[in-house]
């Protein structure tokens, strides 16, 4: 991309810089001719499109490298690198390939499922025998495999009908009476306990298990344009709306394409499942696999074709698990298949550019013209306030995807001004419209330490940190109708590719309901948010968080006054130049907002009570004393280079007396110069400052834990929730992730407290996810289950 800009003449990066959504065919039309005549675009193409030369399709040489590799580590009962192996063999392996006579793939399912029995993953094992048999019916390993697997689970009757037909299939004589005897014995236990099938299918689809009821009005405002309003008076953790992706269709991002899968964007299973044609996606079961385009792994035949002496019974039972299910192979607009052509530029193009070619394939498929397609989706754009450099960028790769699409769809693309510039118009949208799909994670700290020194061999999990994993973008044609505010009063959540969205407050009839794009009040200052929506979506953020001045935005990132008993709030000049630009800036303490209902009473203590108010770098807004920010940054600065160290050292495992009391008194110095809210010492702004902030009294709570000083963890922790609660309010999602911390250490203490913080993580959860708490953020049930083993606490 860098090399195709700098190549493009001045000339015609100011034509395309000054576009418009009009004059777009014009710029396309000469970009792409400018193009068309210079063998380095060409190249890049071919580069892009041609099979030949790209690295994800399939390879049997390295497969059975894999293989051997994968054999290897099982003999040496390293089990973990054997599961690797045989996955990433699975991945590369040509589904038309033998080896030593049987199917490579289905002989790499078999010794998967085997890796997967010694770690005791029976439901996963016994998934990839019947991946195994699908493709070799008469794989007599892949039944015997599977029989083990049903008797280890309870399942005796189905383990006697896998071994009789294993006893079926095997030649040998010495096999057949190794098989007999294992078979007396299952016989036996089956005939003992009487034991049903225990059923299990296929990871599936989360389904909208909980229908929206509220109308919602779309209406249109002079400052925002199109947006969704309350109908009448709505509770809060009401559900006003729920919607499945356009067309079906979304982009996993680049980091999570070895983690999720590629059509539910779920978590991989260690019997992940890979791409018949190419090596690319990985899913999370055959479902995925198939609705995202892929193909059945199976042998193409009406009947199974087992020879012998087989009742109708068995026979029947033979043909459900070999012949697959073709329900799933009806899929509207395969997501994938356009990709999976041996070529690799979906992987090289941002999510959004891979997007617009799915959107772009949906269009052809249903015979409908790209400009009547575009005009569809009903979408905004904000083509002309983007800015120079990236309508460039949006030039480029709208010429690069059309040429692509030309390579990858038998159907006949107009490669002209015109089809470009609704490409561009199209990405453009994707940009704003999209919404990013995320998963909740949770990385258990473990402890304790031998005393200050390295981990030891029985640590146990105390505590869970909790962040938001973006895991892929999509296009919601209603969802992209609910407008920005910094302090919204609704929250968007997942589950699978199913957006649902719940307000988070009550909500009176005719009030806006908005979401947050991106950092809301309480996690940025104003010139944060400010500039971060202006960078990703072109807009100067109006709305009430904005445009007044509140206590919020000034405790943030402010300094404590220099009196010591004074609580009042002292400014950087980047922070005062913000405040002062804000359209409804006030002269008076009177005139604050509060935003936040739970800061009223501490609003108070702030600010001055004669009305009086002086906004200026330095100066303490409630006693207007000086204070000399210069030694201020620099005291700052010093105390965290003794959390910098004291992070690295948690990273690295190995704790000195020296490095966490300098870090405690490094707390001490801060708190002393920041304010008492200032959130650095609670937490950073955003994980580009992690470095610098630390999260000062979370990470001390996390390095006394690892040293098995739990009160001493649990006092750090309450220190950060009581600065979060005063930025957040008391009942914010983000509250309820510290609570997750804080209830951890408590039941690893016996705390009956807990209970009570437990509790009310449930209430918070219920509130921003309802009834789908447990699957946005599953570790819930887990730490209940925790309560309810710690004997000395009673629920």
């Amino acid at each position: 991309m860098e090399k195709l800009k700098s190549l493009v003449p001045d000339s015609l990066k100011r034509m395309v810089a000054e576009s418009t959504p009009d004059s777009l065919p014009l710029t396309c039309s000469s970009l792409l001719n400018f193009f068309s005549d210079m063998e380095v675009f060409h190249q890049m193409v071919r580069d892009l499109t041609d099979p030949e030369r790209a690295l994800c399709g399939k390879n049997k040489d390295a497969a059975l490298e894999l293989k051997q590799k994968g054999n290897q580590c099982f003999l040496n009962e390293d089990y973990g690198s054997a599961l690797t192996c045989y996955s990433e063999a699975l991945r590369l392996a040509p589904v038309d390939v033998d080896d030593m006579d049987k199917n490579l793939v289905a002989a790499l399912y078999v010794n998967r499922a085997s890796v997967l029995h010694k770690l005791d993953l029976l439901m996963e094992g016994r998934r990839d025998c019947n991946r195994a048999l699908q493709i070799s019916p008469s794989y007599t390993k892949a039944w015997y495999r599977r029989g083990k697997m049903n008797a280890s689970l309870g399942n005796f009757e189905d383990a006697v009908h896998d071994l009789n037909i294993a006893k079926n299939l095997e030649l040998s004589f010495g096999g057949q009476r190794q098989i007999e005897s294992e078979l007396r014995i299952i016989t036996d236990m089956f005939e003992r306990t009487e034991s049903s099938l225990v059923q299990h299918k296929e990871n599936e689809l989360d389904l909208l298990d909980e229908p929206d009821q509220i109308k919602l009005k779309c209406v249109i405002t002079p400052n925002k344009g199109r947006g969704m309003v309350a109908p009448s008076d709505i509770p809060p953790a009401s559900l006003v709306h729920a919607e499945e992706p356009y067309a079906l269709l979304q982009i996993i991002s680049k980091h999570c394409r070895e983690t999720h899968c590629h059509y539910c964007l779920n978590d991989l299973p260690p019997d992940k499942v890979s791409c018949t044609s190419c090596s690319i996606p990985l899913y999370c079961s055959q479902r995925c696999q198939i609705r995202a385009g892929g193909q059945m792994l199976r042998n193409h035949q009406v009947k199974h074709g087992i020879q012998g002496n087989i009742s109708h019974n068995l026979d029947t039972y033979i043909s459900e698990i070999t012949l697959g299910n073709d329900s799933e192979s009806d899929v509207d607009i395969p997501e994938h298949k356009h990709e999976c052509q041996g070529v690799h530029w979906p992987t090289v193009f941002p999510s959004e550019i891979a997007l617009a070619g799915r959107v772009l394939i949906k269009s052809l498929a249903e015979r409908s013209p790209v400009a009547n397609f575009v005009d569809m989706l009903n979408l905004s754009q904000n083509y002309p306030q983007i800015h120079p450099e990236s309508k460039l960028e949006l030039h480029i790769y709208s010429i690069i995807l059309l040429y692509c699409l030309q390579h990858s769809s038998r159907t006949e693309l107009l490669l002209n001004g015109t089809s470009i510039a609704q490409i561009v118009i199209l990405i453009s949208q994707i940009r704003v419209n999209s919404m990013t799909i995320f998963r909740m994670k949770s990385a258990d700290v473990n402890g304790p330490l031998h005393q200050f020194g390295k981990f030891s061999h029985s640590e146990v999990s105390l505590t869970s940190n909790v962040e938001q994993v973006k895991v892929g973008q999509a296009i919601y044609r209603v969802g992209s109708l609910f407008n920005h505010s910094c302090q919204p009063n609704i929250s968007a959540y997942f589950v699978s590719r199913s957006l649902f969205i719940r307000t988070t407050e009550f909500v009176v009839a005719g009030c806006p309901l908005e979401l947050s794009y991106g950092p809301q009040v309480g996690q940025w200052d104003c010139k944060d948010r400010l500039k971060f929506l202006k960078d990703e979506y072109s807009f100067r953020c109006e709305c009430r968080a904005c445009a007044e001045v509140n206590l919020s935005d000034l405790v943030l990132n402010a300094f404590h006054c220099v009196s010591p008993n004074c609580p009042g709030i002292v400014l950087d000049s980047c922070v005062v130049n913000c405040e002062k630009q804000k359209t409804r800036h006030v002269q008076s303490a009177t005139g604050i907002s509060s935003l936040e209902p739970y800061m009223q009473v501490d609003m108070l203590k702030c600010l001055p009570s004669n009305g009086s108010l002086r906004i200026d770098p330095g100066y303490c807004l409630k006693c207007d004393s000086y204070c000399d920010l210069e030694s201020s940054f620099a005291a700052v600065n010093r105390a965290w280079i003794s959390i910098t160290r004291l992070k690295d050292t948690m990273v690295s495992g190995v704790f000195s007396s020296t490095v966490l009391t300098a870090a405690l008194n490094s707390l001490c110095l801060l708190r002393s110069t920041l304010h008492a809210y200032n959130k650095r010492i609670s937490e950073p702004k955003d994980a580009a400052t992690i470095r610098s902030c630390c999260k000062v009294e979370d990470n001390l709570a996390e390095a006394f834990c690892l040293v098995g000083e739990l009160q001493l963890a649990v006092d750090h922790c309450k220190a950060s929730i009581e600065i979060l609660e005063k930025l957040y309010g008391p009942n914010h999602i983000v509250i309820g992730y510290e609570l997750v911390k804080l209830s951890s250490l408590q039941l690893s203490m016996g705390d009956r407290t807990a209970v009570k913080n437990i509790n009310r993580v449930s209430e918070i959860f219920s509130r921003y996810y309802g009834s789908h708490a447990d699957k946005v953020f599953p570790y819930l049930q887990p730490l209940q289950g925790k309560l309810t083993k710690v004997s000395s606490i009673k629920v």
